[in-house]
């Protein structure tokens, strides 16, 4: 007799997702029904027009704003507050980072209330500085440091957490094109390096399609989701390669055709 595994949970669940804003004397829903899921090690973006609601999906998502209805879940249980096993990168990278301290420690700082020995400690940070590029800057203050740089200091803190998910909001929308395109693959590296399951919310249709398993198209208004794209390409991803691809080409159309409404 044979028997059959069940498949493996989804590492992150959203069922009939719904987020309304109170304004006194009437609700003003944002989100009106999304229904989607992010397996592990997958990378998924999400994308919408200007305003639809990404960012707000992303703070239920982190447990950092209550839902009004339907379930977000990790591991299948209800998220309910900041999950422990997930990490959230903003996009404002200068309003995280502590100027007053160093490189190193603005990396330190998610570990004190896990009170790891100093050794682990000081090793988890040299790690993430090495993963993204910046090894020999631990003692520089952000300030010191270009944009995409500072941007590699906030990613290097949340890997330093370890997270099982890592979260980001528009991570790559505040610095020039060559340095997103070197923030791209290394988002991708940490997906192997790491295993980390990563959600990607972003404006930028081309970012979505070179970074992702799968994208989640957001429309209408409230939000819903329009449709859920499976992207796969042969070989690993290149920035030259990958978008030179007619399958690239034919994803980027699809999605911004949905976008404005003309599929």
């Amino acid at each position: 007799m044979t028997t059959t595994l069940a498949p493996a949970p989804a590492r992150l669940s959203v069922r009939g997702l719904a987020k309304s804003y109170s304004t006194g004397a009437a609700e003003i829903p944002v989100i009106a029904d999304l229904t989607f899921d992010v397996h592990a090690a997958e990378i998924v973006c999400v994308v919408g027009p200007s305003g639809i609601g990404k960012t707000t999906l992303l703070k239920c998502l982190t447990g950092l704003q209550s839902i009004s209805a339907g379930d977000a879940l990790i591991d299948g249980r209800p998220i309910e507050g900041p999950p422990q096993e997930m990490a959230l990168v903003f996009q404002e990278y200068t309003r995280s980072l502590m100027p007053w301290l160093t490189v190193g420690k603005n990396v330190a700082l998610p570990l004190k209330h896990l009170r790891l020995p100093r050794d682990e400690r000081e090793g988890r940070v040299a790690s993430a500085l090495q993963a993204v590029g910046l090894g020999e800057v631990a003692g520089k203050h952000p300030w010191q440091l270009s944009g995409g740089m500072q941007q590699r200091v906030a990613i290097a803190r949340a890997i330093a957490y370890r997270p099982e998910v890592l979260v980001m909001d528009e991570p790559f929308a505040s610095v020039d094109a060559q340095t997103r395109f070197e923030l791209e693959d290394l988002c991708l590296r940490i997906r192997e390096e790491f295993g980390m399951t990563i959600v990607v919310v972003t404006h930028d249709i081309d970012e979505a399609v070179y970074l992702s398993d799968r994208v989640v198209v957001l429309g209408e208004r409230p939000a819903r989701v329009t449709r859920t794209i499976e992207i796969a390409f042969d070989g690993a991803r290149d920035q030259l390669v990958t978008r030179s691809l007619p399958e690239f080409s034919a994803r980027r159309t699809e999605i911004l055709e949905l976008i404005r409404g003309t599929r």
